[in-house]
């Protein structure tokens, strides 16, 4: 069993090991260090149904990082990548593996919520400098907010809660959502509910399935019983393909609308069953920008393929990344200067002007969205510069 003491905070001992060598005649940790590469661990899905998730945030990281010449704050970059698999069970220890075996100084992590919980659990304990580049589970950037995590992505209550502002301020009176019974669909069904009542609407009731079932026929069964104006939902992958098809099907007239996932990625698959569906995310299509123009002239030559959400999260990952480093000249030791710099970060993002919350979490535009020709057109811009609640959040 590990003690307190041998569970000494990483960067705890490497500020004690600067000191002493700054007291000696010989040149300081930080000149030694100077001439190191920043070590930046990326913990993403490679494998599995998330692989191209993985792949695209990857790409958006590199992608800064060539802009930049090569060097985050006058440093060069070794990456260190490791397939978590999406994995839940295995997150604890694969954050061990990068943060104390492979000694990253950054971690860009993860995709998947409940693998970002073990990655969470880990740096919050040994200080290190975490991005998280899509995981939208709430707790991370609230009640167990940390001064050294940062998301760029969103949280599940940040497009739900726009998604039910929308539908308020169009006139919808009553609605319903529907998800699969775990945090993100409970968390989304909670931002969509604030947002329609903030809009003027009820929101009437919760439907739910245990995940990641794909038999929504009894919930469909239900709907036309719930008297209501429209149905907001949150489901991803393959789930959303067979839930919008299975909706389209059973020929339902109250209109579907949701969390944009429930579009993103998945429209080859859902083909004309998707068309008119609204949904409400940070990102879509016909965003006509000089920097979303360029980045997605960037990044199909990079990747051979359109560019998404998650290639533009990983993107401004590296972005507020590099905001930080160039603020401290590389100096990742100066914590409170780098952790002050990114706080205060304005960039530049392909989505549009992006900050940080006191807590940690991105501030930004969540978008309507209507599927229109195969794609998610942008319609406006539901609500300027969100920012989620961050209930509970010490930092």
């Amino acid at each position: 069993m590990t003690t307190p003491i041998q569970r000494l905070n990483r960067r705890a001992l490497i500020k004690a090991g600067a000191a002493t060598v700054a007291a000696s005649v010989i040149p300081t940790r930080w000149a030694i260090a100077q001439t190191k590469p920043l070590k930046v661990g990326l913990m993403l899905p490679y494998s599995g149904t998330f692989a191209q998730l993985g792949e695209n945030i990857t790409h958006g990281v590199e992608m800064v990082l060539a802009e930049k010449g090569g060097k985050l704050g006058g440093r060069e970059v070794q990456f260190v990548k490791l397939d978590d698999e999406s994995k839940p069970e295995l997150g604890p220890q694969n954050a061990e593996r990068l943060v104390k075996r492979d000694g990253v100084d950054v971690l860009i992590g993860t995709v998947h919520s409940g693998v970002q919980m073990g990655i969470h659990k880990v740096v919050k304990e040994s200080g290190t400098l975490t991005l998280v580049p899509n995981a939208g589970n709430a707790a991370v950037t609230r009640d167990l907010c940390a001064k050294n995590v940062f998301r760029t992505s969103f949280t599940n209550w940040q497009p739900a809660y726009a998604m039910g502002l929308a539908l308020g301020k169009k006139g919808v009176k009553k609605a319903s959502w529907i998800t699969w019974d775990y945090a993100a669909g409970t968390e989304s069904a909670e931002g969509f509910k604030q947002g329609l009542e903030a809009g003027g609407g009820q929101f009437v009731s919760l439907l739910t399935l245990k995940f990641p079932e794909t038999n929504f026929q009894p919930l469909l069964a239900q709907i036309q019983g719930l008297g209501v104006d429209a149905i907001g939902a949150f489901f991803s992958g393959g789930g959303a393909v067979q839930f919008v098809k299975d909706y389209a099907a059973a020929g339902i007239k109250v209109p579907l609308c949701g969390s944009g996932f429930l579009t993103e990625g998945t429209l080859g698959g859902q083909g004309a069953a998707a068309d008119g569906i609204e949904t409400a995310l940070h990102y879509g299509d016909g965003l006509d920008t000089p920097k979303n123009n360029a980045f997605r002239a960037a990044f199909k030559a990079k990747a051979n393929r359109e560019a998404d959400v998650f290639a533009v999260q990983g993107y401004d990952a590296a972005q507020l990344l590099a905001a930080g480093l160039e603020a401290v000249k590389g100096n990742i030791e100066d914590e409170k200067t780098l952790h002050a710099a990114m706080e205060k970060a304005k960039i530049d993002s392909p989505r549009g002007a992006i900050t940080m919350s006191p807590q940690h979490n991105v501030v930004q535009d969540i978008y309507l969205r209507k599927v229109t020709n195969g794609q998610n057109k942008i319609v406006s811009t539901i609500a300027a510069q969100l920012a989620d609640p961050g209930t509970g959040c010490k930092i």
